[in-house]
Formats: structure tokens, C-alpha cells, sequence
């Protein structure tokens, strides 16, 4: 059977306490953390498949990212 590659955007985030945080804003309800963000990335990408597994289970459409984005952290001075 073929595979089918889909492009999923992720977001990642510092928890307050310990260890990162991570959801897709293509899955609601898809999340997961980790200690690390390594740990984050690979228990996400787990997340997803199991997400993606039970979509097509359903026969569900897969969303696609259709415009990727770009998430950056500026750093920006103000006069106090």
C-alpha cells in the first residue's frame, strides 16, 4: 500500500512548571508533552498518527496546511 505524506503544523510551548507543551492547530484535540522538546516532538508525532489513524478509521477527512505558517519570537525594546 502507498504512503501518503501530509504536512501538520505544530506549536510547541514552555509549561510554567517543567517540560513543553504541544498541540496542533489542524487537530483539535490532538496534544501532547514532554520533558524536552525533543521528547515533545517524537510523543506528538505519536499523537498525530494515532490521530490520523482514528480520522481514517472514521473515514474522516485529513486536514491540510494549505498556507503554511511562521512562528518567530521578536524581541522588541521600549522606553520605559
Amino acid at each position: 500500500m502507498p504512503i501518503k505524506f501530509y504536512n501538520i503544523q505544530i506549536v510547541i510551548e514552555k509549561e510554567e512548571d517543567n517540560g513543553y507543551y504541544a498541540y496542533s492547530p489542524n487537530l483539535p484535540g490532538c496534544f501532547s508533552n514532554g520533558d524536552t522538546i525533543e521528547e515533545t516532538r517524537a510523543n506528538m508525532y505519536e499523537a498525530i498518527h494515532l490521530h490520523l489513524e482514528s480520522l481514517l478509521a472514521h473515514s474522516e477527512p485529513f486536514p491540510q496546511v494549505e498556507h503554511p505558517a511562521l512562528v518567530e519570537t521578536m524581541s522588541i525594546g521600549i522606553p520605559e
